[in-house]
């Protein structure tokens, strides 16, 4: 393998003593065409275009001589020395790091970025990357040809969000623009790019003052803690379809979480909602009833939470929504399950009064496809200052998990 591989982060400055010094003496170099075409570069040595960064650790551990690689920013920080890394190369790095593509973006927009989701878009993904910008105020998007401002726009659809984008940061073709998502899709942009997006309501409590960790509003630690929160947290009154013990049950069986879109039809007043997005996920509260679309806005509001509200009645409304990975159906019977099922989430869950209404509905899973899990849950709630019963509540829980075919 190379006798030595050294790793040369490159922000647009003037290389470091270190770094002139490591790729003067490099016998191989690899690197975009415009890191091949500094000075610096060895002009004997033996020069690779990086495309595939595992291609290319292939052919650095195949060599005998001096490697170097050169990245874009801090190579460390989604970066090329995560692959140089992995066991199957065998490859030992040193890493001279540059300024992140990141760091220099928020710099450029004069805004803290220690409270900033940061994902990275590719084409195969894209709509992971797109469900953080709905659910946080504050995204850094590293993008990538296919998967850049035009196409989080118009992903983005429905959602108001101000882009920051940063084209060729460090370069003298460096160019920044700030505009509104909706006319992003209408106009060209030059790759690398780095896209801030930002938008949404206050962050609520969890993004008052400074924070002691990293994009701190993920989890909401400094709001209310646990899930399955009680009714008094939503205003104290809920409906029936809402209780503690069966929202709780419902959310275990989704696990909703960072990068996901969740669909809440018929949110009523939202706490299923608001709790799907204190995990991270994305959230869209689908209501035939404005009164509730009010409520579960306020509620969101409250908890200082990202929700796309859409008021209509399902399932007519749900064609024009973006593909969900979980779904809770909180009314709208055996019609909405088969119009959820016909767009695949991972997960559907859906309680009934009635078993003649949960056979209705564990048919409606079974036909689109998935596995069908049934359980009646009871719960009392009692007054414990005279341990009596106070309120007793019975209802079947199903559960559909998608049937994944070989």
């Amino acid at each position: 393998m190379a006798d030595r591989v050294t790793v040369i982060g490159w922000d647009g400055s003037a290389l470091t003593t270190a770094a002139r010094s490591a790729l003067g003496a490099a016998t191989l170099v690899a690197g975009a065409a415009h890191h091949l075409a500094l000075p610096e570069v060895p002009p004997g040595a033996e020069r690779i275009r990086l495309g595939s960064v595992s291609l290319a650790a292939r052919r650095i551990a195949q060599h005998r001589g001096t490697a170097v690689v050169l990245a874009d920013g801090d190579p460390g920080f989604f970066g090329v020395v995560r692959t140089l890394r992995a066991p199957e190369h065998g490859l030992e790095v040193e890493v001279v790091p540059a300024v992140s593509s990141v760091a220099t973006a928020f710099a450029r927009a004069g805004m803290p970025w220690d409270d900033a989701q940061i994902v990275v878009a590719h084409s195969r993904d894209l709509r992971r990357a797109v469900n953080v910008c709905r659910a946080h105020t504050k995204v850094a998007v590293l993008t990538s040809p296919g998967a850049g401002p035009a196409e989080l726009a118009l992903l983005l659809t429905g959602v108001h969000r101000t882009f920051v984008i940063c084209e060729a940061l460090g370069t003298d073709r460096e160019r920044v623009t700030v505009l509104t998502s909706d006319k992003a899709a209408d106009l060209d942009w030059r790759d690398p790019n780095v896209v801030i997006v930002i938008g949404g309501s206050p962050g609520g409590a969890a993004a008052q003052g400074t924070g002691w960790i990293a994009a701190h509003e993920v989890g909401h630690p400094t709001g209310p803690r646990g899930w399955g929160l009680p009714a008094r947290a939503y205003g104290g009154v809920l409906d029936e379809g809402e209780s503690v013990q069966l929202r709780t049950a419902q959310l275990a069986r989704l696990g909703p979480r960072v990068g996901d879109l969740v669909w809440d039809i018929g949110s009523g007043n939202g706490a299923a909602a608001v709790e799907a997005a204190r995990f991270g996920a994305a959230v869209i509260a689908v209501d035939a009833d404005p009164d509730a679309c009010g409520r579960t806005a306020a509620v969101a509001r409250r908890h200082g939470v990202q929700l796309q509200i859409v008021h209509g009645r399902a399932p007519q409304i749900l064609e024009d929504l973006p593909e969900p990975d979980v779904v809770r159906v909180g009314g709208g019977g055996a019609a909405v399950i088969a119009a959820c099922a016909a767009r695949r989430p991972e997960r559907i869950v859906a309680h009934a009064a009635t078993r003649d209404e949960a056979e209705a509905l564990g048919g409606a899973l079974a036909d689109g496809g998935y596995d069908v899990e049934c359980v009646l849950l009871q719960s009392v709630d009692l007054d414990t200052s005279v341990w009596v019963e106070r309120e007793r509540a019975v209802v079947f829980l199903l559960s559909g998990y998608r049937v994944s075919h070989p």
